[in-house]
Parts: C-alpha cells; structure tokens; sequence
C-alpha cells in the first residue's frame, strides 16, 4: 500500500483535467492486449484499423515503449485543464527535445518488439519524436476521433458530479468515491493497489484528479514530470463497456415515458447540460431539449444555472420513478 500525504494547502490547489492523450494511449494498449479488454462491438470496429495502422505507420515504435506498468511521459503529456485537447496534447508531443525523448526510449524500449529493426530504426532516428508524432495522430483520428466527443461528455458529467460531492462532503468522501482501493486515513490518501509501501509528499502542489473512460482501476502517477495524479473510471463508462445493458432500457420506465425520455432520466444520476447528454448519449440536441422540457413539466426534472452552463437533475419524484424501473 502507497500513502499519500496531503495538507489542507494540497486540497486548496487541487484540480481536475481531462487528457485525450493518456485515453488514445490506454485505448492503444487494450488494443494491443496490455491494458483491459475492450467490449466485443469496439475490438471488432477498431482492430482492423489498428493492425492497419502498425502496417502502415510508425505506430508500432510508440507501442514499444509501452511497458505492463507504464509508459512513455511524452506520448501523453500532463494536461492543463478540462478544456485540453488533441490538438493540445499533439502540439506537446511535437515540442518534446530529441534528448528527452531518447532518455524514455532508454528508460521504456525494453521489451520484445523494442528490437525490431524498423522499430529501432525510428527510435534511434533524428526525427524520432515527429514520426511517433505523426504515428499517434493518425490513430487519434482513425480510432478515437469519432467518439471522443461522446466519451469526452462522459468525464465532463463526471466532473460535474464530482465537484458537487466536494461541495456536499468534501474532499475525502470524494477521494474515497473514486475507487474501492482508495481509502482516507488520518490527513492522507492510501492507495492499496500498490504492491509496495511508501509515503508520498505533495509538497503543496496539489493533486491533478483524471477521469477516464478506458482506465479499469485506479492509475496513479507519482513521479516527475506529471504532478502527483491520480487517474479513475469516469462515472457512466459502464454502459460503454456493457456492463449495465439490461438497465439502461427497463420496461416498465420506457412504457411509462418512451425510449427516448426513459435514457434521459437514467442518465441523469448526475447533474448535466443538454450539450452534454447530446454527446453522451449521441442525440440531436434539439431532441434532448424537448424531451428535457417535457420532463421537466411532469416535475421529474429541475434545472440550474452552473457558470455558463444550465444542469438539469432528477427531482425526488424523478429519482423514485427511475429507482422502481429496476
């Protein structure tokens, strides 16, 4: 078990981010079979491309560097905040120096596949980081692209949800919220998925909190050059991976208001935007309005105001009907 030690200073500068860089690298690796399986209805979609892509690009010299534990830092750079983007990440990649590159193709190019001759020769060329650049880019359109927008919403909403426990309960109801392994103790984080003991000091730097729609546990990253991170599931990634199929359609709440309407109401275990439902549930947003409108003049539905953003969440009449679909 790791500790975490974290002062009152540490919770003041913590903060959320999102990194499309980091979910296109685990997606990589669940393609590649190092990282959790994807559901069937993905691997089918994406594999193709994938083994076409590691033909075709350099791809496979930025899978080498990917070890069981880890990878390479300047594939998926530290994000700076929930607006960051690919093009964001990519711009980061791009900017990595030769040297610092080679130093993590020495530290991380350690398997099988690192001694593959056109692996290395892109490894130990000049312009090694722009054609790992190049590589990632050209998954990040062809495999990730087209849902991000829809995944993106997911940890959007997360984040929303979050936010809101810290304001009802505060910061160790929320850490402990993230993952069963994770436990508050005594002004500190313990993390028990680490095989081996040791304290880590936050310094007054805070803790940068990810969520991500490919992660199947808690990841933490604890060294230079990130900040002290930890990265969870992003709350609504059960329906992606199937795992809650059965429950997002009961019959009974889909009779008593539509299809439509019923997913609305089951997706809102959290607060959210009508943009955002839009992209998570891949919905006109005209659509997701009416239905909201409607839902809301039966009382099922309140909205706020949240920044620039209005949220709509259940009422208690909301929350007892979708509690007695099941």
């Amino acid at each position: 078990m790791r500790r975490v030690e974290v002062s009152v200073e540490d919770l003041l500068r913590s903060r959320f981010a999102l990194s499309p860089a980091l979910d296109l690298c685990l997606l990589l690796r669940s393609l590649a079979g190092q990282n959790r399986p994807l559901p069937r209805a993905w691997a089918t979609r994406l594999m193709p491309a994938f083994e076409r892509l590691r033909r075709e690009t350099e791809l496979n010299a930025a899978l080498a560097l990917h070890t069981p534990q880890s990878g390479p830092n300047f594939v998926a750079p530290p994000p700076r905040g929930l607006n960051q983007t690919w093009a964001d990440d990519l711009a980061m990649i791009r900017a990595t120096p030769l040297e610092a590159a080679r130093h993590e193709f020495a530290t991380n190019a350690t398997g099988p596949s690192a001694g593959d001759p056109r692996v290395r020769a892109v490894l130990d060329s000049t312009d090694a980081v722009s054609r790992v650049a190049e590589a990632m880019d050209q998954a990040w359109h062809e495999l990730l692209a087209t849902d991000w927008p829809q995944l993106r919403a997911i940890c959007e909403r997360d984040v929303v949800h979050r936010v809101g426990v810290i304001g009802e309960h505060g910061w160790a109801t929320t850490i402990e919220s993230l993952h069963p392994s994770i436990a508050w103790r005594a002004g500190g984080i313990e993390l028990g998925f680490f095989p081996r003991g040791e304290t880590v000091r936050l310094a007054g730097d805070g803790l940068l909190l990810i969520p991500s729609v490919f992660v199947g546990n808690i990841a933490a990253q604890l060294e230079d050059p990130w900040p002290r991170t930890l990265v969870y599931p992003a709350r609504g990634t059960a329906a992606l991976w199937g795992e809650q199929e059965t429950v997002l359609q009961p019959d009974a709440l889909t009779a008593l208001v539509g299809r439509s309407r019923a997913r609305l109401l089951l997706a809102l275990d959290a607060p959210a935007s009508t943009s955002h439902l839009a992209r998570s549930l891949a919905m006109a947003p005209g659509a997701v309005g009416d239905h909201l409108a409607i839902l809301r003049g039966a009382g099922l539905l309140v909205r706020a105001r949240s920044g620039r953003s209005v949220l709509y969440r259940r009422t208690p009449l909301g929350e007892a009907l979708v509690g007695g679909s099941g």
